[in-house]
């Protein structure tokens, strides 16, 4: 009777603790969810924003492909939670280990992005951004990817190349326009005739001064930070929802 008795409590002990499993488990899944619905809507916006960002993004290829990327990106994770709510509400063993693999790809592939991400950070440094503008701007009113980005964002952030507007000095710009200091992109907006020619002609009252690496880290500073926060967040929401899927695959008979 004794032997009964520790068994039937040693079972219900087991099926609370799998019960407790599954429903942690349906906590993590609608965080990634909602991690994914987070993303889809970021991308959208990016891609219907009147201002700002789209014309950025859609003058630079790369960019407008890593917009698709992240609309991707969350439309994986909207289904990856939507299965393993699913999965573990109705303790589907076939629907958890789909759920198990494909978030253990998701994370090694996150990882590896991660760790490409700071191998290549050299390629984000003010010198190379720098080096780039001197040997590819060719000017204000050309139609070169590389040009009309940089154009957007000196226009959009208010800002004029990449330290000052004495990065031009010695470039392909005022190679090709040598009566031009600066370009037309970094002029403030003219209110009188003559401003823009003083402006082209390098007067500091009519030019923007302000490099554009400094206003771009600036500007995005909290969202860089917001970004490696919940970088760290979702890879952590992902490990455990792994171990609860694994843990519930195992438990259920």
């Amino acid at each position: 009777m004794g032997l009964g008795e520790a068994s039937a409590r040693g079972t219900t002990m087991e099926g609370d603790c799998l019960s407790c499993i599954k429903y942690l488990m349906f906590v993590f899944n609608f965080l990634i969810f909602l991690g994914g619905s987070f993303l889809l809507g970021v991308g959208v916006w990016v891609l219907v924003d009147p201002t700002g960002f789209r014309e950025i993004v859609a003058a630079n290829p790369l960019l407008f492909t890593g917009v698709y990327i992240i609309l991707a990106m969350g439309g994986m994770l909207f289904l990856l939670g939507f299965l393993g709510c699913c999965g573990a509400i109705r303790e589907n063993k076939c629907l958890l280990l789909f759920f198990f693999l494909l978030i253990l790809i998701i994370f090694l592939a996150e990882l590896a992005a991660a760790i490409l991400a700071f191998v290549f950070r050299e390629n984000l440094t003010r010198e190379y951004f720098t080096r780039e503008l001197k040997k590819h701007y060719q000017g204000y009113n050309n139609t070169d990817v590389f040009t009309s980005t940089w154009n957007a964002i000196m226009n959009t952030f208010e800002c004029c190349g990449v330290n000052s507007p004495e990065d031009f000095e010695d470039s392909l710009f005022r190679v090709l326009h040598q009566n031009d200091m600066v370009p037309k992109a970094c002029c403030r907006r003219i209110t009188h005739p003559g401003e823009e020619q003083e402006c082209l002609m390098g007067s500091m009252m009519f030019r923007y001064n302000k490099g554009c690496y400094s206003a771009v880290v600036d500007y995005f500073e909290m969202y860089i930070y917001v970004a490696g926060a919940l970088t760290i967040v979702v890879l952590t929401i992902e490990l455990f929802a792994m171990v609860f899927a694994m843990c519930l695959f195992r438990g259920i008979q």
